[in-house]
């Protein structure tokens, strides 16, 4: 069953009465989760009451199963019972049923946009949501507000057997990745490519092929992944974006991202490609 069989977005609730719906909860990028043997479950109630859960804002996401599901954020120290506790979304993958992390991406980028787009970037009047769609708009000038998706390209480079690896100075682990940057005003994804892999390494490239996308909600990213094959340069990097880089073979590979992201896809790829 894939995920648009599990999960119905939608913007406002249907005018029936009360019911139990599945409720994502976030403290940042944290989510309340119960202890149901060796894998957490997301919350199930009519709301979060019910839960003993304070929360400072909620929105409709949908449905989940045939069930209401809800985004919510819990107020600052804000305590809640045995059995509930908070666990990082990363730390959540493949731990939950399927289609219940995909769902929580969706929740804890709506409820980040929920909390920071309160009024108007024009006027500063308030704004409301809207029952059409999903996004805001202002009481004073009518503007309207949506969620905000910053896009981003994320590249494998090969050179015969080898592939790009980078070390960035913004990585917490030492570990290397594929190249990856954001988009900029009127640039089509191709050639951010080719310029956010000349910026970084000094490597010009050829043969820009689509992988695949990946929401990234951290807060608002959307991954847009390529292939794309060596054509000229040695590498030369700043030493403040990318601190180290080089060119390595399937069987030689450093640490690497885990399973969670699209540059860790597009790294099994290769890898299967040449094993």
């Amino acid at each position: 069953m894939n995920m648009s069989d599990r999960f119905r977005a939608s913007v406002a609730p249907p005018d029936l009465k009360p019911s139990k719906g599945w409720w994502f909860i976030f403290s940042g990028y944290k989510l309340l989760v119960q202890a149901s043997g060796e894998t957490p479950a997301i919350p199930f109630a009519e709301n979060p009451d019910e839960l003993g859960v304070a929360i400072a804002r909620h929105l409709y996401l949908g449905t989940l199963l045939g069930f209401p599901c809800f985004a919510a954020e819990i107020n600052p120290g804000c305590d809640f019972p045995a059995g509930l506790s908070l666990e990082e979304l990363r730390s959540l993958f493949d731990r939950l049923e399927d289609g219940f992390y995909e769902a929580a991406l969706t929740a804890v980028h709506l409820i980040d946009w929920d909390k920071n787009s309160r009024y108007c970037s024009k006027c500063r009047g308030e704004l409301k949501p809207r029952t059409s769609e999903r996004a805001k708009g202002c009481e004073q000038c009518g503007r309207l507000e949506f969620p905000r998706i910053s896009p981003a390209i994320i590249v494998l480079i090969e050179k015969a057997d080898t592939l790009l690896l980078a070390r960035s100075a913004r990585f917490q682990l030492p570990f290397f990745s594929v190249l990856a940057g954001f988009v900029e005003p009127g640039e089509s994804l191709e050639a951010a490519v080719h310029r956010e892999v000349m910026e970084e390494t000094g490597i010009a490239v050829k043969d820009v092929r689509y992988f695949g996308s990946q929401p990234w909600p951290f807060p608002d990213s959307l991954m847009i992944g390529f292939t794309a094959q060596y054509e000229s340069g040695e590498i030369k990097i700043d030493g403040e974006e990318i601190v180290e880089a080089g060119w390595y073979r399937a069987d030689q590979m450093p640490q690497i991202p885990g399973k969670l992201s699209i540059a860790r896809q597009l790294i099994d790829w290769f890898v299967a490609k040449h094993s």
